[in-house]
């Protein structure tokens, strides 16, 4: 698939088999974020307890590792690299709308955003909000990434006069 900006994201393998995030079709948008579930445990915030617990992955009879998440259930789950965006860019982590309607699961937060300067690995939060317990396995396409150019804009006290009639707050318009 061609770049066709020139922008260059710098991938960091934290263990040797994790894959770069690839994008399915040369039309689509996200790239395919992987979960890495074999470096350690995943911090899961537990839903009724609201605790915060460490699991680690266990394999099944002839799955992949994998973890369980009960329903409520939230999860830093990690994808196995780091990256340096360019500057100007950052990258909007979006739920699979697959795994969002066939399974319950989402991106509680989206779209999350990884700044181009964050120097760490790259987790995705994920919630189980089907009412049944959720398996993620190594190696699932676990979230997609959106690149989105931004300005950076300067901020200045004073005073704002109001322009327009949608002065109310939310639902301002009138609409239904």
């Amino acid at each position: 698939m061609s770049d066709t900006n020139g922008a260059r994201i710098v991938f960091e393998k934290l263990a040797p088999d994790v894959r770069v995030p690839t994008r399915a079709t040369e039309q689509s948008a996200g790239y395919d974020i992987r979960a890495h579930l074999t470096c350690g445990p995943v911090r899961i915030h537990r839903g009724e307890s609201r605790e915060t617990v460490s699991v680690t992955a266990t394999s099944g009879e002839d799955g992949p590792p994998s973890i369980v998440l009960e329903s409520g259930d939230r999860a830093l789950v990690p994808t196995g690299f780091r990256a340096r965006l360019p500057d100007g860019y950052e990258a909007q982590i979006r739920m699979r709308s697959s795994l969002a309607w066939k399974r319950g699961l989402t991106v509680p937060n989206a779209p999350g955003t990884v700044d181009a300067d964050y120097p760490d690995e790259w987790f995705v939060l994920v919630l189980n909000a089907a009412p049944h317990s959720i398996r993620i396995e190594h190696g699932e396409r676990i979230a997609q990434a959106v690149l989105h150019r931004y300005e950076v804009a300067r901020w200045e006290e004073g005073a704002v006069t109001i322009s327009t009639d949608r002065a109310g707050g939310l639902g301002s318009t009138g609409e239904r």
